[in-house]
């Protein structure tokens, strides 16, 4: 199981998404020079929580989703259809993440400025169609091989 190439690319996924999850996505700069850390669980504006709870969800269902991913090496079409869910919800993801943008930048009159932690989630997604790719040859080799016994 390990040994399979999908295997660590579908491993890395989950990594990546893990610490998407931790890291800031961005910065909004207030008009009274205060900064503010947006987070994928939410952003702290003096003394309210703003909570952007979707991006997280998106974040954490993609991680449990690529991990199980991992497992289902028996079932290889399965395997693929997850990954292709997978990256959807991924983009998914940049939609919820440009919504809540939009919304935050009005409520709290800011620039935002983006982090280098945002472009984790697009890494996972093309090792997800890496995965996708190598998990498709894999279904090749074995139909070739049940066709030579």
């Amino acid at each position: 199981m390990i040994q399979r190439i999908q295997t660590i690319y579908l491993l890395l996924v989950a990594a990546l998404l893990i610490s998407s999850m931790c890291l800031p996505v961005g910065y909004f700069m207030g008009p009274d020079a205060a900064l503010y850390t947006l987070k994928p669980l939410g952003i702290q504006v003096g003394g309210v929580f703003n909570s952007t709870w979707g991006m997280f969800g998106i974040l954490l269902l993609s991680t449990i989703i690529a991990l199980c991913s991992v497992f289902l090496f028996k079932n290889r079409m399965l395997q693929i259809r997850m990954s292709i869910f997978n990256t959807i919800l991924l983009v998914g993801y940049y939609l919820t993440f440009l919504a809540f943008i939009y919304v935050l930048k009005d409520d709290l009159d800011a620039s935002y400025r983006l982090a280098w932690s945002l472009c984790l989630p697009l890494v996972a997604i093309i090792f997800n169609i890496l995965a996708i790719r190598a998990i498709g040859r894999d279904e090749v080799m074995v139909r070739t091989a049940d066709r030579l016994r």
